[in-house]
């Protein structure tokens, strides 16, 4: 019986011995990652900006819930909110609550299509699939049916109240420490929301500062911001991979880009010019794949600095 049955059984007790891993701490072991990005004008001081993504918040995710609010103490600059905080219909309260801390500071936001529409239960071979083919959401695949809608309209006049900035495919700006701070932003590329025509033409000349904002960091977006001369282009949407490989990294993207940059920062390359990228693993996962392996729940302090 050991000769036929110990080394599958063996492999069966890793995997098990993983998703419970995955499953019952990983998902919740909450990080703060920290980066410095040389972007800003010579003689500027630093500002430190807080980006959180992809909370995909369910009813209930109490340790979610405080862990959000406790980020209000590292007391940014600014917070840019890159989408996705909705896993569930009924959470827009409680994320709403859970971003009540932050939303005392200056911040602005982009939408993802988890804040519009409502998960559906997917195999997750599908992303290997789909990446393979290069389809990805609604770019080459046939519309979704029977989507669930989220109250996201809700969600928006919250964030509104508090005087965070849409960005829903338009420009905004803040006062941040006596700068001006331009802000650009785009809809969802993943369901083709993106109407790159409505905020061409780069940089605001007069801003101190500008900054480039989207939920998917899909090609044709960076591509567009980079040869608009955008220093810095904030994503999310990935998950970071959510199940990667130890040593190895993730195995999709869940959109176009190369699974190298699948999260942190890097560079994009467009038009004769580079930008900086920084794609946020974010925090949360799709309330019917709640795990993570190799690729903790995060958000992410950026620390701006002149450029040398």
């Amino acid at each position: 019986m050991r000769a036929r049955y110990g080394v599958p059984l063996g492999i069966a007790a890793v995997g098990a011995a993983g998703l419970a891993y995955a499953a019952g701490f990983e998902v919740r072991s909450f990080r703060l990652r920290r980066v410095t990005v040389p972007v800003l004008l010579a003689g500027m001081r630093p500002l430190r900006v807080l980006q959180v993504s992809d909370i995909h918040m369910v009813s209930g995710q109490r340790k979610k819930q405080r862990w959000l609010q406790s980020l209000a103490g590292l007391r940014p600059d600014f917070v840019i909110n890159t989408g996705d905080n909705l896993s569930d219909p009924e959470g827009v309260p409680e994320t709403l609550d859970a971003l009540g801390p932050l939303m005392e500071f200056p911040g602005a936001y982009v939408f993802g299509s988890n804040d519009y529409y409502g998960p559906k239960l997917r195999n997750p071979a599908r992303y290997l699939l789909e990446r393979a083919s290069g389809k990805h959401g609604l770019n080459g695949n046939a519309p979704v049916v029977g989507a669930i809608h989220n109250p996201w309209e809700e969600l928006r006049d919250g964030f509104d109240s508090a005087g965070w900035v849409n960005l829903t495919n338009t420009r905004g700006a803040l006062k941040v420490a006596g700068y001006d701070i331009a802000l650009t932003g785009l809809d969802d590329p993943h369901i083709k929301r993106d109407r790159y025509a409505e905020v061409t033409g780069g940089p605001r000349e007069d801003a101190d500062f500008s900054l480039a904002v989207v939920h998917a960091p899909y090609l044709r977006v960076l591509d567009a911001f980079t040869a608009d001369r955008y220093p810095l282009i904030l994503a999310g949407h990935t998950h970071g991979g959510q199940l990667c490989i130890p040593f190895y990294g993730a195995l999709v993207t869940n959109c176009d880009i190369d699974p190298g940059r699948v999260k942190g920062l890097s560079t994009h390359k467009a038009g004769g010019h580079r930008s900086y990228l920084h794609v946020s693993a974010g925090c949360g996962t799709n309330r019917y794949t709640p795990v993570r392996f190799a690729c903790p729940p995060e958000a992410t302090l950026l620390t701006l600095t002149p450029r040398a």
